[in-house]
């Protein structure tokens, strides 16, 4: 309306009198004080509270669930006294600032998981020595300088403490016998403990860029699956170390090597394990010293294959003639083996099993050979003898009909002549190799629809 544009007007002439509208530049800021202000004390505070408030929420929720998450809230001290948490299974402060491991945490006497990762913890306090059900513990990218020898008195199956100033490891270690995961990566260690080789359970080491100069030997008796201890200053790997049966990662860049020379790291974990196996030969002088995987009862003189067995038998008849030298034994050990390797895992990554270490003897009564040449075309063998509790081992006449089941099967889905091994190179274990051939043939064959195999 009129009226109110009018007194609009005569509001804005008595606070600007000069009149125009380059008058309010000239003003002082005091005049211009009628509009709502942005306060960052009132912001401030009510951030505060709402940060409250979740943090209340996390620690109620804490009480009924048994799961404390307190990651990410800048956290110096411990908030949570007021609350019984003391049933709590899982604790994550991850991403905080405290400086120690709160004492309260240390009486969660159920606890199983703790996370202390990115904090700016100096020391674990003996305290912990309660928490006898943790088996996870992540001190990574704290401030520790030492691992105290209590630590390892607690039953943990995976210990993270990468990323601090560690300069060695306590010799306790050993004690940690339920470990199956370690990682000391980005520390400052020289030298590991020889008591590391007591690890029975460990499966994956992780001691990347530190300053190692060597490894341990007593490394190669344990069960590692994956081993890094790339970022150092090592220039060999142990010959001992063949005896990694279980091993199917290493990584090794970053390093001076000597030993296997660098051409043949870069090739793979084959060619290094084939570098090793000919270092330890040349150090004892004698092939029977090889620790070849699955080869327990195959000894040299057996024909694993038809041109092997020619070369054993006429090695026997014989023994001086100079071109039969150490080195031409080898080569044909090597060669077994790969393609010994190349069978064992063909079978695992399609049955999805395990495979013990010899081979041979796995495959002896015949039933995993069935079952795989089921899972390439369902019900191809139409009939398995199995084992059950009451009779844990097959008679020979129900391996031989699994076998026979198993090569029948392999000729109708059209597995060629010549690639087919015989019942007695899988009966008798002296032909894995023709074995692995049979297997690659059958898993060569046009691809059909397979099916989702239970446990063999």
């Amino acid at each position: 309306p009129l009226s109110l544009i009018i007194s609009n007007l005569n509001s804005s002439n008595q606070r600007f009198p000069s009149g125009g509208v380059g008058a309010v530049t000239a003003l002082p800021n005091h005049h211009i004080s009628n509009g709502p202000h942005w306060n960052p004390g009132i912001n401030q505070h009510q951030h505060q509270l709402h940060t409250a408030r979740s943090l209340d929420r996390a620690l109620e929720d804490a009480v009924c669930s048994g799961t404390l998450n307190l990651s990410g809230r800048k956290l110096r001290d411990y908030p949570g006294p007021s609350y019984d948490l003391t049933d709590t299974t899982q604790a994550d402060l991850s991403k905080n600032r405290l400086t120690e491991i709160p004492p309260e945490v240390c009486l969660f006497a159920p606890l199983e998981s703790l996370n202390l990762y990115h904090n700016c913890i100096k020391c674990v306090p003996e305290a912990v020595i309660n928490l006898q059900m943790l088996t996870y513990l992540n001190v990574s990218r704290n401030l520790l300088s030492t691992l105290p020898k209590y630590l390892f008195n607690l039953p943990l199956k995976v210990l993270v403490v990468s990323n601090n100033k560690l300069v060695s490891l306590p010799e306790e270690i050993g004690k940690a016998k339920e470990l199956m995961e370690l990682d000391i990566s980005c520390n400052e260690i020289q030298v590991l403990p020889p008591q590391v080789g007591r690890l029975q359970a460990l499966r994956e080491l992780n001691i990347r860029r530190n300053c190692l100069h060597m490894l341990p030997e007593e490394l190669a008796d344990l069960p590692l699956i994956r081993l890094d201890f790339s970022c150092n200053k090592i220039t060999e790997i142990p010959p001992v170390y063949r005896k990694l049966r279980q091993l199917q990662h290493i990584i090794l860049d970053n390093n001076p090597m000597q030993s296997p020379p660098a051409q043949i790291c870069l090739k793979g974990k084959v060619h290094i394990f084939k570098y090793l196996n000919l270092q330890a030969c040349r150090m004892d002088k004698k092939p029977d010293s090889l620790d070849l995987p699955s080869l327990g009862k195959r000894c040299l003189p057996q024909p694993l294959t038809d041109r092997y067995g020619a070369f054993c038998r006429s090695s026997r008849q014989e023994p001086s003639d100079p071109s039969f030298t150490m080195r031409r034994k080898m080569e044909h050990l090597r060669e077994e083996m790969e393609q010994i390797g190349l069978l064992r895992q063909n079978l695992e990554s399609r049955l999805k099993v395990l495979l013990p270490d010899d081979v041979g003897a796995a495959l002896m009564d015949g039933v995993v050979l069935c079952h795989l040449a089921n899972h390439i075309r369902p019900r191809s063998v139409a009939s398995i003898h199995v084992p059950s509790p009451a009779v844990p081992k097959l008679s020979m006449a129900k391996c031989r009909r699994n076998v026979e089941n198993f090569l029948d099967a392999c000729k109708k889905l059209g597995v060629p002549q010549d690639k087919l091994c015989l019942p007695h190179h899988i009966l008798e274990e002296r032909g894995l190799v023709k074995v692995g051939m049979t297997v690659q043939a059958l898993l060569d064959l046009p691809a059909s629809k397979p099916t989702q195999l239970s446990a063999v």
